[in-house]
């Protein structure tokens, strides 16, 4: 099983600006997954992994430098994540390419992520003309951040501080006080969290808490994200269950997990204005 400490994460890197599928690295779910009691071949939820890429150019046939934005969707089905520091290398690999269209572009990272993952993700690929406009977008519920309370906890996740009061309700609730860290290079990840719910209503001092006392953990976005779905799902008992996490971004990439008991929800991607 390739490891992290495998790959170029943490280490001197030499910045090729020639294609090379060979520079994405591969991480397989499972072990992490392991970890909370989740198989790859019985996943309790559905989901995607939205990476946002914003330094993404290639030449023309004639020389001239083309941007684009891309958006890249990983289901939760695939066996691997990318890391993310290759999935960059590999995206600045295409600077000095010359490539016919856009098309060719798109139909090359479909493929090669494609394999990376193991299994089909999706590709969209959109001008700086196309994004004139773009609304910025908080993710939305009643957020918790505002409440006074005592926090002495910053890792590893308390799950002990989850809980519900008596009742049966239908809420969104969202906080942008997530971080964790990289578990290579320790470098700090911070993001929003958005948990939408149905059952007994979920203590919002116990989640706060929960969700700060990730701060010191390490682990990749999309393995907390499972890890925060699951602690919910074994602590709460909730008869429905999406929870969405929008990351800051870093190397130009931004990672946005989202896993749900819905078979049928596709999440957005508004960008926060940390992002």
């Amino acid at each position: 099983m390739p490891s992290p400490d495998h790959s170029p994460l943490g280490k001197s890197t030499v910045y090729a600006d020639r294609y090379d599928a060979g520079l994405l690295f591969p991480i397989p779910r499972q072990g992490k997954r392991a970890e909370i009691g989740v198989s790859d071949t019985d996943l309790p939820f559905h989901g995607v992994d939205i990476w946002n890429g914003y330094e993404l150019s290639w030449l023309d046939v004639r020389g001239k430098p083309v941007v684009a934005v891309a958006e890249f969707r990983f289901p939760a089905t695939t066996p691997n994540i990318v890391e993310s520091k290759s999935f960059k290398l590999y995206l600045n690999g295409f600077a000095q390419e010359r490539m016919a269209d856009d098309a060719l572009v798109r139909d090359t990272l479909l493929r090669d992520l494609s394999t990376a993952a193991g299994g089909p993700v999706t590709v969209s690929l959109r001008s700086p003309d196309e994004l004139d406009g773009t609304p910025l977008a908080e993710p939305e519920g009643i957020v918790l951040d505002a409440q006074e309370l005592d926090f002495d906890s910053y890792g590893p996740p308390r799950t002990e501080f989850l809980g519900t009061h008596e009742g049966h309700v239908r809420e969104v609730l969202v906080s942008h006080l997530l971080r964790s860290n990289c578990p290579v290079t320790g470098q700090p990840d911070w993001g929003s969290v958005q948990i939408a719910y149905t059952g007994a209503p979920i203590d919002r001092a116990g989640l706060l808490r929960y969700l700060v006392s990730f701060r010191n953990h390490t682990e990749f976005h999309e393995q907390c994200v499972e890890r925060i779905f699951m602690d919910l799902s074994v602590r709460c008992v909730p008869a429905e269950l999406s929870v969405y996490a929008r990351y800051t971004r870093r190397g130009g990439l931004d990672i946005n997990p989202f896993r749900s008991t819905d078979p049928a929800a596709v999440p957005g991607n508004a960008r926060g204005a940390r992002q």
